[in-house]
């Protein structure tokens, strides 16, 4: 899971960018509405955490932007709490909306479930012998329960999200990891070969010379 926090409090932005890692959540950073909509713009992020009050494009104006593109989810995240500001960012196109302060536990609980409301991204995956809970990042082959990494299990996340299609190195890079990954190194092909150990035999993931990988 890729999220953009869009805050212009860098303290604070930094403290939900680490909280969301530790998540398990590939995480870049904006501080202000324009840095949004380019960040936006190049990379396909699945939940984009937004303050409502940005400076150089107001919050308001990057949501509706957002929102008419379709291409993430909207988490609005606003000193502004009442009922009508609710209303407000919900009529802007947000789908869903946090006051501060706020709990966060449930600001991570809120962005994984605005993941999982793609159709095509069930809570519960299965593939043969292999059952993937997204909601509780378990994996297990057969009665085998396996230890992933964050990483191993985002690229798993997103091989099985693919159902039978081909997923390249690049979108891999782009979802599981965030803004500051080199992308000249092997990092995937390390990535993709620890989590095929793990899985055992039989093989799950194919390679596909020249195109990346497939499940």
């Amino acid at each position: 899971m890729r999220v953009l926090v869009a805050e212009d409090h860098t303290t604070l932005a930094a403290r939900v960018a680490e909280g969301l890692r530790d998540a398990g959540m590939a995480v870049d950073v904006v501080h202000d509405g324009a840095a949004t909509l380019d960040a936006a713009g190049h990379t396909a992020y699945d939940v984009i955490v937004l303050d409502r009050d940005l400076p150089a494009v107001h919050g308001d104006q990057v949501c509706r932007t957002l929102a008419a593109e379709g291409s993430a989810r909207i988490l609005m995240l606003t000193a502004a709490a009442g009922v009508d500001d609710r209303v407000d960012g919900l009529e802007l196109g947000a789908d869903d909306y946090l006051g501060k302060p706020f709990a966060f536990h449930e600001l991570v609980a809120r962005v994984r479930a605005l993941c999982r409301r793609a159709p095509s991204a069930p809570p519960v995956v299965r593939r043969g012998d292999l059952t993937v809970d997204r909601a509780r990042h378990r994996v297990t082959r057969g009665t085998r329960a396996l230890s992933l990494t964050r990483k191993e299990f985002g690229v798993l996340e997103l091989l099985i999200a693919a159902d039978g299609g081909v997923v390249s190195a690049e979108e891999l890079l782009e979802h599981v990891w965030d803004a500051n990954v080199d992308p000249f190194s092997n990092i995937v092909s390390v990535t993709m070969a620890r989590l095929r150990r793990k899985l055992g035999p039989p093989p799950l993931i194919e390679t596909v010379v020249g195109k990346g990988y497939r499940m």
